[in-house]
């Protein structure tokens, strides 16, 4: 399909390339102690009770009501008595932090993890919570946290985006590109979203147009944008599509090379399980191999997706397991656990996370209670477990907890906005002093909240 100028520039490609040309706008306040992150996000609100937090009364009292919770009543009604995990939970490291042996690769970078046990969020809809994990916000329009560390460092490699969304080949997460959208800075620090099945769009030259006539096409478009520029000096728009388009050709080169994973060796796609005859499996494992190539390559940030949006089946394509909870996290475990921790094991290897911060998120959690009439969980945004391992993080340790049964944050109860504070401080920024003029206000990740969780960090 053939693309005009005006096309290429106004659209999706334009706004790639223009990341590729935005320098760092914003020194770090402090030493840094990464360089780079990965965002690891299970959509569908992934069950804290059933991965990460041990809750050894919720297994005695399984089948008793929930004292004061007979009568409530959550997000697709009224509840049943309490359920436990339908796995056990076993000790893994150093550490002996009980961990779902629904995961046992990942289980086994317990000593690598720090876990915050008491996440809160505003909002119980998949939607807006998503986007509150992303943004800071329940409301859309309001940049990522890539966007963000987009904007604030700028981009570490001429040749790749600084920030790559890679969605599931499910489908994408529950709001969509909201989850990665630059909202009100500039579009160029929008996430870039392309995976290991689909590479990014309109990037290759059409094959009914030449090399010579691409070249001269673009000699003769430096012609006219240099006569518009003499005639209007100064800082432009026109200016930053003019380097982004004289980029295109490099973009060309770089990301299918980064996007070419028939490059490494037969054990490293081993490691991931590309080669798995679960092609969900599969193909997950292939885009944690392409986060772990972007990030070699130095992509400030990569936002990797495991599962999508709901369905008209709950649980089918992600974690919002309302109803079959054994069968639906039976299906995506094994999918999430694997190519998760074999992209760990690879980024220690290759010495990587002594400058990576890698994060897991979800958007919520679940009840400790059965769905009245069913076998799954409720939503529950009073209660969630998130982790952080990699640059800058003492492993092996936990922030917060829930109450007995996990239905509700008790100790150090946490927001989104302090776990962002937390990351922009490994990354060297300063919560409080990021920030962009927007509409009357100050606008940052954060809000007007947060606070670093210190006793996380090394």
């Amino acid at each position: 399909m053939f693309i005009d100028r005006r096309t290429l520039l106004n659209g999706l490609p334009a706004m790639a390339l223009g990341q590729l040309m935005a320098g760092g706008s914003t020194a770090p306040h402090h030493a840094p102690k990464a360089k780079r992150v990965l965002q690891i996000f299970c959509p569908g609100a992934a069950s804290h009770i059933d991965l990460w937090d041990y809750k050894p009364e919720l297994e005695k009292r399984h089948g008793q009501p929930m004292p004061g919770g007979e009568k409530e009543v959550s997000f697709q009604g009224a509840n049943g008595n309490l359920m436990r995990s339908p796995w056990d939970f076993v000790p893994r490291g150093q550490s002996g932090k009980r961990l779902t042996s629904l995961l046992p690769h990942l289980g086994a970078h317990a000593d690598r993890m720090a876990f915050i046990h008491s996440m809160t969020s505003r909002s119980n809809t998949h939607g807006p919570a998503c986007v509150m994990m992303n943004t800071g916000y329940v409301f859309e329009g309001f940049p990522s946290a890539g966007a963000w560390v987009g904007y604030a460092l700028g981009s570490a490699n001429d040749n790749l985006p600084a920030y790559v969304a890679i969605p599931d080949i499910r489908g994408i997460p529950p709001s969509g590109p909201a989850n990665w959208t630059a909202g009100f800075l500039p579009a160029q620090h929008q996430g870039i979203a392309f995976n290991a099945a689909e590479p990014i769009l309109n990037l290759d030259r059409p094959r009914q147009i030449s090399t010579n006539e691409e070249e001269a096409t673009r000699a003769y478009l430096r012609r006219l944008n240099g006569a518009h520029a003499e005639r209007h000096p100064g800082p432009s728009d026109l200016q930053a599509r003019i380097a982004a388009y004289e980029l295109a050709a490099r973009m060309q080169l770089s990301a299918p090379e980064a996007s070419d994973l028939s490059r490494e060796s037969k054990a490293t796609h081993q490691l991931y399980g590309t080669d798995d005859q679960n092609p969900l499996l599969a193909a997950y494992a292939r885009n944690c191999l392409l986060a772990r190539r972007l990030l070699e390559r130095n992509v400030r940030y990569v936002q990797l997706f495991c599962a999508s949006r709901a369905s008209g089946v709950d649980g089918l394509l992600n974690w919002d397991a309302h109803k079959t909870l054994k069968a639906d996290y039976d299906r995506h475990g094994p999918i999430f656990d694997k190519p998760t921790a074999g992209l760990i094991s690879d980024l220690a290897f290759r010495g990587l996370l002594d400058d990576t911060l890698v994060l897991w998120t979800t958007e919520f959690g679940r009840l400790p209670t059965h769905q009245q009439g069913t076998l799954g969980r409720d939503h529950n945004p009073d209660a969630f477990t998130v982790w952080l391992l990699g640059a800058g993080i003492k492993g092996g340790t936990s922030y917060g907890a829930t109450d007995e049964f996990g239905r509700r944050a008790v100790e150090d109860v946490t927001t989104v906005h302090a776990f962002w504070a937390t990351v922009l401080w490994v990354l060297g920024l300063d919560y409080q002093k990021l920030s962009w003029y927007h509409n009357g206000l100050q606008r940052r990740l954060t809000d007007v909240h947060g606070h670093v969780l210190q006793s996380l960090l090394t």
